[in-house]
């Protein structure tokens, strides 16, 4: 059930703030080439797993190795 729940959160995290968060951190963004947009996947990531009781996530290495799954599954899918 947590995961359902992890899922749902994170799905509405990425809905949600990502687009915000993206935008505040444009400049950045745009020196990094983009690549901290890994760190905001990560930070959501650990966010979902403060909100969420059950999923635990033991570092913010294991939040980013999740943002790079997170963000090649995304690029992958259609949008």
């Amino acid at each position: 059930m947590a995961a359902l729940t992890a899922a749902l959160v994170l799905g509405l995290a990425n809905a949600i703030l990502k687009p915000i968060l993206v935008l505040l951190t444009l400049p950045i963004n745009f020196l990094s080439m983009g690549l901290f947009t890994l760190v905001i996947n990560a930070g959501l990531v650990l966010l979902t797993a403060y909100l969420v009781p059950g999923f635990f996530v033991a570092s913010f290495w294991w939040a980013l190795l999740l943002g790079l799954i997170l963000s090649l599954v995304s690029a992958i899918l259609p949008d």
